[in-house]
């Protein structure tokens, strides 16, 4: 397995441009399957066996469409102290804030919050339940805009009026972690090797890798059933796994470099003994992530088995796109102190010669003698 990677290597550092070529031609690939894939389908979060499931089975036939419901929102009203929000002076302010919200875009029904299920046995707390017409990613800023506005004109009459659920809060932008997470490693990685391209190469590797898995992810999607959100893990685990392969490679590099190696050798030692401890640990976390499928759940299994396919991606980019970049950043990698040295000129050597002329100890040495 040493030699093999070895000559994996050496063999990615000659043929770099071929290498890096051949990796961004599959990447472009995918993204334009991915571009021209079909809509993928639905998370699937059921879990065959249990009984929460059955339940959840049965409310589906019994109440045909309910799966299908749009985002939601409930919008709480609770009146002063000692009063009701069922009183004359509240009744105006809420059937106000009932048209309002009805109006509002993508709306699809709003319930009477003085409906006698939805007040309080005390009548001081009451609720309406807004439904609307797309998910609660579909939810446009002006829909938002639109409740938010309701809520806060009834707030005028003297109640107190909060708004929440999934439509109002909505969902973060994605990969936002991710992101924070890659820009804290920049920083760890910068300060520990003291060169920009050592920091930045086990990054570079991770995002292709990651990029590569999720376009992957996105244009099998509709063909295997996977959903955008099945990438979450995979991110995650690439993103991780990415950059500690990498890193090991790296490491591996400069140390073999400091010997005294030149920059292929040193290529080809570093894949050839980092590089099994690469194999070998990607080889275990791909086990344990597809290990996922015995629980039976199919979106777990689904997660699992793409955040095996992301770590399988981001060993091979660890085996031949990392000593290829290698090959065009050379001595980059290394240390800036060590660049330095090794650019200094060579210290000269300083011949001291002394020369004794005559002078009146050498003519007194002399009469001495006599």
């Amino acid at each position: 397995m040493a030699t093999l990677l070895y000559r994996l290597g050496r063999g990615a550092f000659r043929r770099r441009r071929w290498v890096t070529l051949a990796w961004a031609a599959v990447l472009l690939g995918v993204v334009f399957g991915a571009m021209n894939a079909g809509e993928a389908a639905d998370d699937s979060d059921s879990m065959p066996g249990i009984e929460s499931q059955h339940a959840f089975d049965l409310i589906n036939e019994r109440f045909p469409g309910a799966e299908a419901e749009g985002a939601g929102a409930r919008i709480v009203l609770v009146a002063p102290d000692g009063r009701q929000v069922t009183a004359s002076e509240y009744r105006a302010a809420i059937d106000t804030l009932v048209a309002e919200v009805a109006d509002g875009p993508q709306v699809a029904a709003v319930s009477d919050p003085l409906d006698a299920s939805t007040v309080s046995e005390d009548g001081s707390t009451a609720y309406a339940t807004v439904t609307y017409e797309v998910t609660e990613d579909n939810v446009t800023d002006a829909g938002r805009a639109d409740l938010t506005a309701a809520v806060e004109q009834a707030r005028t009459s003297g109640l107190t009026v909060e708004a929440g659920g999934g439509a109002v809060a909505g969902e973060p932008p994605a990969g936002i972690g991710e992101f924070l997470g890659i820009g804290v490693a920049a920083v760890v990685l910068l300060i520990t090797f003291g060169s920009l391209a050592a920091a930045g190469l086990p990054l570079i590797t991770a995002v292709v890798g990651v990029a590569l898995t999720l376009a992957s992810i996105v244009a099998l999607g509709s063909a295997l059933g996977m959903s955008t959100a099945t990438g979450d893990l995979a991110m995650m685990i690439g993103i991780a796994v990415g950059v500690d392969y990498a890193l090991l490679v790296v490491s591996r590099y400069r140390e073999e470099r400091a010997k005294g190696h030149d920059a292929r050798e040193a290529a080809g030692l570093a894949v050839g003994t980092a590089g099994s401890a690469v194999v070998f640990a990607g080889l275990t976390v791909v086990i344990a992530l597809a290990g996922l499928s015995v629980i039976g759940v199919p979106s777990l299994t689904k997660m699992g088995l793409a955040a095996a396919g992301a770590v399988v991606v981001a060993v091979l980019i660890t085996l031949t796109l990392v000593p290829a970049l290698c090959g065009f950043w050379p001595d980059a990698l290394l240390a800036r102190r060590v660049r330095k040295a090794r650019s200094a000129p060579p210290a000269r050597r300083v011949r001291f010669r002394f020369r004794f002329r005559r002078g009146p100890g050498r003519g007194a040495a002399r009469r001495a003698g006599e």
